[in-house]
Parts: structure tokens; C-alpha cells; sequence
């Protein structure tokens, strides 16, 4: 198969370019991981810092997504990119003239806006040093001021969910499982809605584990990755998680984005009712 545009995608705002990578991100896990890096650009705020950035992306033959608010630096942005051959989309551009023609008003064109220092911005900053807290079961008093309590076996996503959902304003806990070491009791006092159980198949597991000792530069024959130590670790897991009655989820083949979405569509649901 033909490979028709480059590996390599550059993302550019004049704020923190959090919208940009995040479609970014999106877009490129249709490829299986054939685009290679995501290089991010935050805080752009002159023209010359752009066409630096867009020689730069065009040297290596790199395609660009942007985020620009300023009317100058939109423009510049596209009339570069044109000059230099460089395949570049303008995500909220479009969006923005499409509102103001519908509207009739005039845009505030001021970068950075939705990171304001409002109470959701506190409450989002809250939760992400809630999870850091509370991660890996490090100090078990946050379960029971937790929104959320993940639960599973090493390398389950645990880590990467909670800072995810950390981001949607949720207080997240998350407790590893190991035969070898008894869940908290505290862990079986809580409302089993609060609860969500990750679980895993093992070969993928051992996969995933294999690759982690690699990259450590360690043995990847420990009984860490070992596939008869992980079905028996995930046999206990299962076993827990029926104590409990909480829902598992398997991630197997789910982002972290998709995981997240079916705990949040859970979360919702929930209120709905209450």
C-alpha cells in the first residue's frame, strides 16, 4: 500500500493547542499507528514563530493542524503553508466564520479562552491532583472521597483512565489487584456504582507486559509477563470484582478514550435517574 502523505504531524496554536492535538490524536488512531509523532506547538504569538514552524514541518514533509484565533496569524498560517506546500487544516477557523455569519456577531478573537480560571477550571485541576494523589492505590482514604474507583491488574490503563477522566472534573481513585495482596476493606464498603472493573485478554497482557520490560531493559521472561502468573492474576481480579458487583469493562482493544466514555455514559445515566 501506498503511503500518500508523511508520518509526521505538526500541531500549532497561539493558546495551548489541547483541541488540535486532541483531534489530532483522534484522526491519527484510524492509521493503526502509522503517523509516527505528533509534535505539538503551544503559545504561538508572532508571524515569524510561524514560519519558522511551518519551514520547519515542511522539511521533513510533515502535514500541520492549527488552532488559531487572531485573524493575522490565521492568515499567515495559511498563506505559508500554501507558499511551502505543506497540507495545512484550520480546525476552529471554519467553525468560528460559520458562527459569526449565522449570528451576526463579532468574535472575541482572543486565544485561551476556554482555559478561563473559572470554577471548572478548578475543579478539572482539583480532580487531575486528586488522581496523582491517589493513583495505584498509594494512600486507600481516597476511595471514599472518590467520584470514581477503578480497579485491576498491572497494565490495565488504570493510570492513563483516571488522568482522563481527572481532565472531565472527576475525583479518580484506582486500586492494583495481586493475588498475592488483599483488597482494602475499605474497597468493600463502597457504593458498587462508583466501582469499574478493567479487565484484559491475557495474551494481549502479556504483550503489553513484554513490551514494558523491554523498554525498562529487563528481562522479558520475568514471571511478570509470565502468561500462567497473568490468567492467575486475572482469575483473583474477576473473583474481586464479583465480590464487589461492580461493572467490569474489558480494554482489550478500547483507547482510553473509549473506556472513559462508557464510564461517563454510566456516570450520566445515573444522574439522569437521581
Amino acid at each position: 500500500m501506498t503511503i500518500h502523505h508523511p508520518p509526521i504531524l505538526y500541531v500549532m496554536s497561539d493558546a495551548a493547542g489541547e483541541t488540535a492535538e486532541f483531534v489530532a490524536r483522534a484522526a491519527a488512531a484510524q492509521f493503526d499507528g502509522s503517523i509516527a509523532e505528533i509534535r505539538r506547538v503551544p503559545y504561538v504569538s508572532d508571524e515569524e514563530t510561524i514560519r519558522d514552524i511551518i519551514e520547519e514541518a515542511a522539511a521533513v514533509g510533515a502535514s500541520m493542524i492549527f488552532t488559531l484565533v487572531v485573524p493575522a496569524l490565521r492568515n499567515c498560517a495559511i498563506e505559508t503553508a500554501q507558499q511551502l506546500g505543506v497540507r495545512a487544516i484550520d480546525v476552529l477557523g471554519p467553525v468560528i466564520d460559520a458562527l459569526t455569519e449565522e449570528t451576526g456577531l463579532t468574535p472575541r478573537w482572543e486565544p485561551g479562552l476556554t482555559h478561563r480560571l473559572d470554577d471548572d477550571y478548578f475543579r478539572r485541576v482539583e480532580a487531575i491532583e486528586f488522581a496523582v494523589k491517589y493513583d495505584d492505590g498509594k494512600d486507600v482514604r481516597g476511595l471514599m472521597r472518590a467520584d470514581v474507583v477503578l480497579i485491576g491488574v498491572s497494565r490495565t490503563s488504570k493510570t492513563p483512565l483516571s488522568m482522563y477522566l481527572a481532565h472531565q472534573s472527576l475525583k479518580v481513585a484506582n486500586v492494583p489487584l495481586v493475588p498475592e495482596v488483599p483488597p482494602s476493606p475499605e474497597l468493600f464498603t463502597l457504593p458498587r456504582k462508583r466501582i469499574f472493573g478493567l479487565t484484559i485478554d491475557p495474551y494481549k497482557l502479556a504483550d503489553i507486559r513484554r513490551e514494558r520490560l523491554r523498554s525498562m531493559g529487563l528481562d522479558i521472561s520475568s514471571n511478570y509477563a509470565d502468561l500462567g502468573r497473568i490468567v492467575e492474576e486475572l482469575q483473583y481480579a474477576d473473583q474481586v470484582m464479583k465480590r464487589l458487583g461492580c461493572l467490569v469493562i474489558d480494554v482489550t482493544n478500547r483507547a482510553v478514550e473509549e473506556t472513559a466514555a462508557l464510564i461517563l455514559s454510566r456516570i450520566q445515566r445515573r444522574s439522569a435517574k437521581s
